[in-house]
């Protein structure tokens, strides 16, 4: 039947199926990544037409602009996810739809979208963003419409646990929130653990870009650098859209650093590691995902030999990953999936799983308080899902903390280790 709602957005019982149930659900969501059909396809029921209700997944990420080639990979996989679960009726007589929203990395963007994606009743999850500096602007709205959000990228961890995380006194402050990454609390020390103890390097200049991820994973880094017993020679902070490190260059070389850490994205990192090398600093730029991409080797011509931090692990490198890439090619989408095209597609698969209990504990029907069952539900959620086991700890954060290093190696990012961080 159709979807009625209040005047505030509130969304009143959905009836999905009238004359039987709809049938066909089942599986998870490693058991074959997609197949025909799109995200906007009615569901069937046992080969008949049933009544279906239309729920969206909100996706918001950056479509455009200089980071937009790792949200089009998100937007991309969410679809993916999408066109599976309506393909095999997941959840009977529901039909989902992605409702794509662009943030190009800017907070107050991620902010407007939020309140879009609030005001729509039909949106029930919603998966991203990409920066946590846009989930920091998203998140009031989204924790108070009962929203959930699971984000496949978001690595700093006061999101889930709080400013004084760091200090041991971790505390959610968002609820609805929820991501299928680990954290920088793991991200960063893990890195420092490989430059210290497997690449042998005691000397470390540390630079970030002063925005929420980049600062936090830095620091966590340095942190743990030192703790091992190396030295950081140096810190600097630059910002996000800096290409002249000339000057920074020169410091990092009578610094003697023997490794560089940066935290931040690859728009920076990329002419901050070809510069450093042109000056003569012939030693390892490393950082965290966000550098991570195909982007930062394309306008980097020395970037042999640099250091990325990815989390989890490789998706070819996967049972699920193998079978979600074989699926998304088939696709026949135009961008790459990217480092966390796995990721989105499990993030999109908890709202679905989700969703799914909702409707099967309130006999068929989604009920009126639909945001906030389907948010206490996603605390709940477990699945083995393309990227591994999918679950979330009392935060909200991942279970799953694998962490794999990566290496330019013959212009491509090569995997040299993957495991997970344990102080």
């Amino acid at each position: 039947m159709a979807l009625a709602t209040l005047a505030g957005g509130g969304i009143l019982a959905w009836t999905l199926t009238h004359n039987g149930t709809a049938g066909g659900a089942g599986g998870t969501a490693g058991s074959g990544a997609t197949g025909g059909g799109s995200s906007g396809t009615p569901a069937q029921a046992g080969g008949d037409s049933a009544a279906t209700t239309t729920v969206v997944i909100g996706v918001e990420a950056p479509l455009s602009g200089s980071l937009s080639a790792l949200g089009l990979g998100i937007k991309n996989s969410a679809d993916l996810a999408v066109k599976k679960a309506n393909r095999t009726h997941e959840v009977p007589g529901v039909t989902f739809e992605v409702q794509a929203l662009d943030d190009q990395a800017l907070p107050a963007n991620g902010q407007q979208n939020a309140a879009r994606l609030v005001a729509d009743g039909k949106v029930l999850g919603v998966v991203g963003p990409l920066n946590s500096s846009v989930a920091q602007a998203m998140l009031g709205a989204l924790d108070q419409a009962g929203l959930a959000e699971v984000s496949p990228a978001n690595t700093n961890p006061v999101l889930s646990q709080g400013p004084d995380w760091a200090k041991g006194a971790k505390s959610r402050p968002h609820p609805s929130y929820f991501r299928t990454v680990t954290t920088d609390a793991v991200q960063g020390p893990y890195a420092a653990q490989y430059l210290y103890q497997d690449a042998r390097k005691t000397r470390l200049f540390v630079i970030d870009d002063n925005g929420t991820y980049g600062s936090g994973l830095a620091a966590a880094a340095g942190s743990q650098f030192s703790r091992l017993g190396g030295t950081v020679v140096g810190t600097e902070h630059v910002k996000p859209d800096d290409r002249d490190f000339s000057a920074l260059a020169a410091k990092v070389a009578a610094a003697g650093a023997d490794a560089v850490y940066y935290g931040g994205e690859y728009p920076a990192a990329a002419p901050l590691s070809q510069q450093l090398k042109q000056a003569g600093v012939n030693v390892p730029l490393m950082g965290g995902d966000g550098i991570y991409a195909a982007e930062f080797i394309g306008v980097n011509t020395k970037a042999e030999g640099d250091l990325a931090t990815a989390v989890g692990a490789s998706a070819d490198l996967l049972s699920g990953g193998k079978i979600f890439l074989a699926d998304y090619r088939a696709a026949g989408y135009p961008q790459e999936a990217g480092p966390y095209g796995a990721y989105a597609y499990d993030a999109a698969w908890s709202v679905i799983e989700s969703v799914k209990a909702v409707v099967a504990a309130n006999g068929g029907t989604l009920p009126a308080d639909a945001r906030a069952k389907v948010t206490k539900a996603m605390a709940a959620v477990a699945f083995d899902g393309v990227t591994g086991r999918v679950d979330f700890d009392e935060y909200g954060d991942t279970l799953n903390r694998q962490i794999t290093v990566y290496s330019v190696k013959g212009g491509a990012w090569t995997p040299v280790r993957t495991g997970s961080y344990k102080p």
